[in-house]
């Protein structure tokens, strides 16, 4: 896999004119190259050009990450300094050509950044989105089948969060239910956000002692990860009489979902799909409680691209895995939200999750 990915990489930086790309100890590491090397103050580079990469590595970490690939290591110790390695790196790497051009992790730390710009005067600079973001952007059917498996698992630990509820149950005893449910499937929970009542009005809503009552909705929002890749799902509920006013608002929720994913195919701008689910919501009165973005990409993040936000002009393209999640939050009442990842395949939008939208009922 690193193989092909790395020469997926080549071809990219030749086809956007980038001579030389600079990795940090990052989730663009992790897909590009399967590493995660320790991080803390001592630079550590994965820096690749058309016909060289190697890592920067500090002497303490050489031993134990080693076993993970073949580049060549440039290391150095704490005594000497990073600079002298740094140097010898990107002479191997061929950066005598002037004006040359370079991508740099985002991601990674700042002084990490300046260390190679310092090294490098008088390149041009940009980010890693045109090349190694671009690329990690389109998922492969190893990434889809993984991605596929987290979504329903996912769906188990919802149904064993509705089925945590009854009179006095606290929001953190019914996080606990699904972290259990993770845990018990091989998963690490990531985030569980339970929401009761007025709680639900907060679309980041920070779980806690609040206790559930008779007659409220619940919102609830988690994700797990299983074999490096995570999952994210918004479901709601009902505990015992429906809230006036909730069955019309999931119920426009629903049909915007259903406009999103209808809209999202290949050569599609981004900003068309959040459009399709805000036009619905707008239309029914209720745009001025749609608070957020449709949707983000999900993949070894939780938040990657691409966004779907109303000013993206980004082209949506096959293999890419993104959410919708369209939401209405009617302060001191209730928040709904209906949450789901797709992804591109053929020319149209499929739901990973197996998991229906209507609302659970309980008590």
């Amino acid at each position: 896999m690193f193989e092909e990915r790395m020469k997926r990489l080549r071809e990219r930086m030749a086809a956007t004119g980038t001579d030389l790309v600079v990795v940090g100890p990052s989730s663009h590491l992790v897909w590009l190259a399967g590493m995660s090397p320790h991080g803390d103050e001592r630079p550590v580079l994965l820096i690749v050009s058309k016909d060289h990469a190697g890592f920067l590595m500090p002497a303490l970490n050489a031993d134990s990450q080693r076993p993970f690939t073949r580049l060549p290591f440039y290391t150095w110790a704490d005594a000497d300094g990073p600079d002298a390695a740094l140097a010898s790196l990107l002479a191997d790497s061929g950066t005598s050509k002037p004006g040359l051009a370079i991508a740099l992790d985002e991601t990674m730390r700042a002084d990490f950044a300046l260390l190679v710009i310092d090294a490098l005067p008088g390149a041009r600079r940009g980010f890693l989105t045109d090349t190694v973001g671009y690329l990690r952007a389109r998922k492969d059917e190893a990434e889809y089948a993984l991605l596929k498996m987290n979504a329903v698992l996912n769906d188990g630990a919802m149904r064993a969060g509705f089925a945590a509820l009854k009179p006095g149950v606290t929001e953190l005893e019914v996080a606990q239910a699904i972290r259990d449910h993770y845990i018990a499937n091989g998963a690490k929970p990531e985030f569980t956000s339970v929401c009761f009542g007025e709680n639900g009005a907060f679309p980041h809503h920070h779980t806690g002692e609040r206790k559930l009552k008779a007659n409220e909705a619940v919102l609830i929002d988690i994700g797990g990860r299983k074999d490096g890749y995570p999952s994210d799902m918004t479901r709601v509920g009902i505990f015992g009489e429906t809230p006036e006013g909730f069955d019309e608002v999931h119920a426009v929720l629903e049909r915007a979902v259903q406009a999103a994913i209808e809209a999202a195919k290949p050569g599609v701008p981004a900003k068309a799909v959040d459009k399709a689910a805000r036009d619905v919501i707008t239309q029914a009165g209720y745009g001025d409680y749609f608070l957020h973005r449709t949707g983000h990409g999900l993949g070894i993040d939780i938040h990657e691209p691409p966004y779907i936000t109303g000013s993206s002009e980004t082209v949506l393209e096959e293999g890419n895995v993104f959410s919708i999640e369209p939401g209405i939050y009617l302060p001191g009442r209730f928040g709904v939200r209906l949450e789901e990842i797709v992804i591109l395949r053929g020319n149209r939008a499929e739901v990973l999750s197996e998991l229906p939208r209507e609302a659970f009922r309980a008590g």
